[in-house]
């Protein structure tokens, strides 16, 4: 039926009833009839079909929307990872496309045009798998039948192989930073080096974890830079993580020294806070 006076098009329609209860659904806005028509038997054949397509969504307020939903449960750098994605490729280069219309095509030519212009493949294939990830969240809550983005995301590039110093070589790499720079690095690289502590972790060391007397720390926190701007402490990457580990003696030399720096600039303090400030 058209609305009076404003020469838009509703429609209104009664669904199945649930717990007993009569539901109907009604949408109004549509600048023809046809257009209605064509949202109501969309509703209809989703009530059939249990996977409701709303054509009023862009891509570019449905990816928002997903942002906002999975937020909470990612860490710091992961979320703003897709949302440098979502912000600077996907909702200029998809937004204006209805959910539903999105199709592999679109997203295949924009691979092609990023490749042409010589864009880094990993960062192609971030893009593309940001996208995966947000419409596989649309297929699961029935938005969407099918995910356009599932065959297209390009294969992941291969990390370039990473070979470990050997012990001369590290030592040959303290003993020239001792030499050249002495500054508390040194120490940081020491630790590092004598513990296999990630550089999150060691920044985010605290002295209370750092049991000197029993030659072991605990790994309890790691430290993250949200784009370069921003410092948040959480918990270390994996579980195996959150670990005692033994301390050698050159390690426990290089805490002693910092432990000694942070004393002698606060005399009537006790050791807390970071080790490495």
């Amino acid at each position: 039926m058209a609305e009076a006076n404003h020469g838009k098009w509703t429609y209104c329609v009664d669904l199945a009833r649930e717990e007993g209860r009569r539901r109907t659904r009604r949408r109004g806005g549509f600048a023809s009839r046809a257009e209605a028509a064509r949202e109501m038997k969309a509703v209809l054949d989703g009530e059939l079909r249990g996977v409701y397509e709303d054509r009023r969504t862009t891509v570019a307020s449905y990816l928002q929307e997903w942002l906002v939903a999975v937020k909470e449960r990612l860490a710091p750098n992961t979320y703003a990872g897709y949302a440098d994605c979502v912000e600077r490729d996907l909702i200029p280069a998809f937004g204006h496309h209805r959910l539903p219309d999105l199709r592999p095509k679109h997203i295949d030519a924009w691979i092609a045009t990023q490749r042409k212009a010589e864009r880094g493949r990993v960062t192609i294939y971030r893009v593309v798998a940001t996208l995966r990830n947000a419409l596989n969240a649309a297929v699961r809550s029935w938005r969407l039948r099918y995910n356009p983005a599932k065959h297209s995301v390009p294969p992941k590039p291969r990390a370039e192989e990473r070979t470990c110093w050997t012990p001369d070589e590290a030592a040959a790499f303290l003993r020239y930073n001792a030499e050249h720079y002495a500054d508390r690095l040194t120490d940081l690289f020491e630790v590092m080096l004598g513990t296999g502590m990630r550089r999150g972790e060691v920044l985010a060391l605290h002295w209370e974890d750092v049991h000197l007397m029993d030659r072991k720390l605990y790994v309890r926190w790691t430290l993250a830079a949200v784009n370069n701007n921003e410092n948040l402490f959480g918990e270390p990457k994996t579980e195996a993580s959150r670990a005692w580990i033994s301390l050698s003696p050159r390690v426990m030399t290089a805490l002693h020294r910092q432990a000694a720096i942070q004393m002698a600039a606060h005399p009537d303090s006790r050791l807390e806070g970071l080790v490495f400030s």
